[in-house]
């Protein structure tokens, strides 16, 4: 069982920040050469991982390529992917598939089509190219990284730490660690209610992405931009951050806020309908519902303005109800739970926040602009997704990046680094807070404001509103941080209204329609893809 940190300092080779597939791939692959601790801020499998449905794409079928997967990721991302990364990726993914495939991930089998995986296809591919375990792809991944992670003996983990920042010089004694380099981290231990350092000679940023900035998303609690803010505060630059994918189809429900509908729903003939009946989506792309997700979801959202609906409907209904059950199980169990058979009456969607397709800029090897400090994952801006992420792509990320950081880390390692006398988390001005109504009431506003005004559709006047709420919450809530304690909610608020200001100052900054991010006030798109580079020596706060 995941063990907790026995003292402090706590001092490893390596400190992994996260527990999905990024984190826990990056682990795997620096243990049989280093010492690795591995924080999660809740249990192991609480990430965006274990959510994951769709599946993972690759070349895996006669007469798919890796240039026919390297376009289709190109047009999907509007062009702003930076192709060396595209084509990184790609040609990794085969055997990142089966390095799982030896850890015992079950993918579904295609023996009926002759085929050693059934591979399906989802919007924006040309081929079937997704290898999937049924509907619940990364729960298996998931499982499987974890089984191998708590049976080796160099891997440390430990949950229930939630981390508060990076250790840089500025927290270390002595003239000799003078140069900028990331020594580690604090993390509350939420049990013990205690900050400790945790000090390494080489940190990976493995936290995933921000969803949870906005009111409606598809995540778990815990994607709150931890390590976007954190890398934003130790100096590191942040890139696209203006790029938040929507997904399409989240289920609309009064008892559930946040379950996903998987893409591959449409991708296996689903249909999207007006209460009416009516199929909408060929007034907007000629590719309908295997459009890519940016453009469905501004369909959607076109359509329930249009008509003042509160969601729209998928339908499997026309499909036989043995390969809805077969190829969805998940799904399929889940809507009968709240009554509902996918297999004879649509399910009601609606678009929600779901993925970070900017974040800390990074090279192939992962590396930051901060030396000592790595990450992979959808911390991330790498180039692969640009303006907008291909579906099945996600974990793809994560585990090619994964790889390249732990060999990045093996080529660079210098065991002849010091390890620095770290300063302790000082205390001494703070209290335990008896105002925690702030805290939730600043959540409320933000995620609220931040789904009205830097949603879906923007204006140059919602991002002006939401730039102002937004200055005002980073002083309350700095001034509320310099006084209390920290707890988890406080963190995580913290690193939300970081995560917001960068998304709203990147969106202000283009001044086109690109991929995901799309404005009324500017709704061509420019000839020259650029990327959005924000860097904290030069913004002002």
């Amino acid at each position: 069982m995941p063990r907790r940190a026995p003292h402090d300092p706590f001092t490893h080779d390596v400190i992994v920040l996260g527990s999905g597939a990024a984190g826990l791939t990056a682990a795997l692959n620096l243990a049989p050469h280093f010492k690795v601790a591995v924080l999660a801020k809740g249990e192991l499998g609480a990430g965006s991982t274990a959510w994951a449905q769709g599946g993972i794409a690759a070349v895996l079928e006669p007469g798919d390529t890796f240039e026919s997967h390297i376009e289709d990721t190109m047009v999907a991302g509007a062009g702003l992917n930076h192709r060396a990364t595209v084509e990184y990726v790609v040609e990794n993914a085969a055997e990142a598939i089966e390095r799982l495939a030896a850890l015992g991930v079950p993918f579904n089998s295609g023996e009926a089509e002759g085929t050693r995986w059934h591979l399906t296809r989802e919007g924006g591919h040309s081929h079937r190219r997704i290898v999937h375990v049924d509907d619940a792809t990364g729960w298996a991944v998931q499982q499987a990284l974890q089984a191998a992670a708590l049976a080796h003996p160099n891997i440390t983990l430990l949950t229930g730490h939630v981390a508060v920042d990076l250790i840089t010089e500025r927290h270390v004694e002595g003239e000799r660690f003078a140069t900028r380099r990331c020594h580690g981290v604090y993390a509350l231990d939420v049990e013990a209610r205690k900050v400790r350092r945790f000090v390494a000679r080489g940190v990976v940023l493995a936290t995933g992405g921000a969803s949870r900035v906005y009111q409606y998303s598809t995540n778990p609690d815990g994607s709150t931009g931890d390590g976007i803010a954190m890398a934003w505060r130790a100096g590191c630059r942040v890139s696209n951050m203006e790029f938040n994918q929507f997904h399409p189809t989240c289920l609309f429900h009064p008892k559930v806020k946040n379950f996903l509908i998987s893409e591959a729903l449409r991708g296996e003939g689903g249909h999207l309908l007006l209460p009416n009946g009516e199929r909408f989506m060929a007034r907007h792309d000629k590719r309908l519902e295997l459009a890519p997700r940016d453009v469905v979801a501004r369909a959607i959202d076109a359509e329930m303005k249009r008509l003042g609906l509160s969601h729209v409907l998928l339908d499997m209904s026309h499909l036989p109800p043995d390969f809805v059950r077969q190829h969805f199980p998940m799904i399929h169990g889940r809507l009968l739970d709240l009554g509902i058979d996918c297999t004879i009456e649509p399910i009601p969607v609606v678009p929600a926040a779901h993925y970070s397709c900017g974040g800390v800029l990074v090279d192939l090897a992962g590396r930051t602009d901060l030396p000592g400090l790595w990450a992979t994952g959808e911390v991330t801006q790498s180039g692969l997704h640009g303006a907008n992420r291909l579906a099945s792509n996600s974990i793809l990320e994560c585990l090619v990046f994964g790889q390249a950081v732990a060999d990045d880390i093996a080529r660079s390692w210098d065991a002849r680094l010091p390890m620095p006398d770290v300063r302790k988390w000082d205390e001494s001005r703070v209290t335990d807070s008896d105002e925690e109504v702030v805290v939730s009431h600043n959540w409320d506003e933000l995620r609220r404001f931040m789904w009205d005004y830097v949603g879906i559709v923007r204006t140059d006047k919602r991002l002006e509103r939401a730039s102002h709420r937004v200055k005002l919450l980073r002083k309350e809530v700095a001034e509320y941080y310099g006084n209390f304690r920290v707890t988890p909610d406080l963190i995580e608020l913290r690193n939300l209204v970081t995560v917001a200001d960068l998304i709203v100052r990147s969106a202000r900054a283009r001044k086109e329609s690109r991929g995901l991010h799309f404005t009324t006030d500017y709704p061509a798109t420019l000839n020259e893809a650029r990327d959005t580079v924000l860097d904290p020596v030069l913004v002002r706060s």
